[in-house]
């Protein structure tokens, strides 16, 4: 289960507001890439607070409710489709989470970034931490954030392009969605790039 040990690290070498970042959305065939940036309270214990990816999505709606009400200060932020396709996908993850850091209502002095790289853009105030989300409290937090938002977002894009069930897919490569794809063509919420090999598959049919 996560903990507060990063945070405390890093309080211990003089850092004072220290925020978890993740990202959400890496592998979806449409929708943007999203991001969030905590900052909570350091030692408040957020009952039942994992990865997002272990838990059910009725208890990442609760605890992104119970994390807006208890941290210090969180953000949103997110990548477009258009800057996915021009940075690819690390970059405009790399670009989301900066987005995300810069966003907070009070700026954090150091970064707890999610997984093995920290973007260029935040380098000197930030540190990665491989499976983060499942060590620190700060980016379990980030990690439902960005979670929750994004499919939030991609629920709404189901009541524009409906044929597609976004609201189900939320956008991920499931065998239904790879099949609408194919019937309906791209709508200008997919990410062409990662659409190269199912259109080609279909070309052949």
């Amino acid at each position: 289960m996560p903990t507060y040990d990063m945070e405390n690290a890093l309080i211990s070498k003089g850092y004072k507001m220290i925020c978890g970042v993740d990202e959400a959305g890496r592998g979806p065939l449409a929708g943007p890439v999203f991001a969030a940036a905590a900052v909570l309270n350091i030692g408040d214990e957020i009952v039942g607070l994992d990865d997002s990816k272990k838990l059910s999505e009725k208890k990442r709606a609760m605890l992104f409710d119970v994390i807006r009400e208890r941290a210090v200060c969180f953000a949103v932020a997110s990548a477009s489709v258009e800057e996915i396709e021009r940075l690819n996908i690390l970059g405009a993850a790399m670009l989301a989470m900066t987005r995300a850091v810069d966003m907070l209502p009070q700026p954090a002095d150091c970064a707890i970034i999610d997984g093995n790289r920290v973007p260029d853009s935040l380098k000197g105030r930030a540190v990665s931490l491989v499976k983060g989300d499942s060590l620190s409290m700060s980016v379990a937090a980030a990690s439902v954030l960005a979670k929750v938002s994004r499919d939030r977002y991609m629920e709404k894009m189901a009541a524009e392009y409906p044929e597609y069930n976004f609201a189900k897919s939320k956008g991920y490569g499931t065998k239904e969605h790879i099949e609408l794809i194919k019937k309906y063509g791209p709508c200008p919420i997919h990410r062409p790039s990662f659409l190269k090999k199912i259109l080609a598959d279909n070309s052949h049919r």
